[in-house]
């Protein structure tokens, strides 16, 4: 195995890390446990699951940790088609690494309300419920803001994937749309009170997890010509250093 193709597969299984652990805390125990229209029974999930409500906690802290990674490693593969570009993916990558591990402590503090009620006292049952429901949706709020990086991450990324010829193109091309579906959906929640309802929010942010699934499978599964991708990212650096 060539030295690329180890770099690939080695993106390919953080990459994996980044969505199993992702689907497990992001979207699997929210969907378990949350109601966001009602504090009450939210806390009584929570209450009767807490093992894992922070076995999410867990997996959304391992998930950007993977994430603290991926980029660095894509960066050593990808840089020899754009070195700035490349930087540019590292750099909005990272950058929610830290607003992740800052937003989490609302969970932190939302199953110290369910767990250690006693903490609170002169409070009753209604108020700490609204509580636990309120640092949830400011966790949620959070992520929302955090996802613009996710999003905007994936343009120079696209753009890389694109232009590398290791993967196909149509993989650049949805990492690219993805991008702009995840600012769609921000600022559709941002300015739109019943985006939510509108229910296109899971067909603009298809591209994104069609386009970051494919990614992961193809250089997890696949890996790399070697040959190629140095042909093709000599061919492109030199178009661009035309007179």
């Amino acid at each position: 195995m060539t030295g690329k193709n180890k770099t690939a597969r080695l993106a390919g299984l953080i990459y994996l890390g980044v969505v199993v652990t992702g689907i497990f805390s992001l979207l699997y125990v929210p969907d378990k446990l949350i109601a966001y229209d009602n504090a009450a029974l939210t806390f009584q999930n929570i209450s009767a699951s807490a093992d894992l409500f922070r076995l999410g906690i867990a997996g959304g802290l391992i998930c950007y940790l993977f994430f603290l990674f991926l980029p660095l490693v894509l960066y050593k593969l990808l840089q020899p088609v754009d070195t700035n570009m490349a930087k540019l993916m590292v750099l909005l990558a990272v950058i929610s690494v830290p607003m992740y591990f800052i937003n989490v402590q609302n969970e932190f503090t939302a199953i110290s309300l369910v767990t250690n009620p006693h903490y609170f006292p002169g409070q009753t049952a209604p108020q700490i419920q609204a509580q636990v429901l309120c640092y949830i949706n400011q966790y949620d709020d959070g992520m929302r803001l955090i996802h613009v990086f996710s999003g905007l991450w994936l343009f120079p990324f696209g753009y890389l994937v694109f232009y590398s010829k290791m993967l196909p193109k149509f993989l650049g091309i949805l990492l690219i749309l993805g991008c702009f579906g995840y600012l769609v959906n921000f600022f559709g929640r941002l300015l739109l009170p019943d985006y939510a309802q509108l229910g296109i929010a899971r067909y603009i942010s298809l591209p994104a997890s069609l386009g970051e699934i494919g990614t992961c499978l193809w250089l997890l599964l696949v890996g790399v010509k070697e040959k190629q991708f140095i042909t093709n990212s000599t061919q492109h650096d030199s178009y661009f250093r035309r007179p």
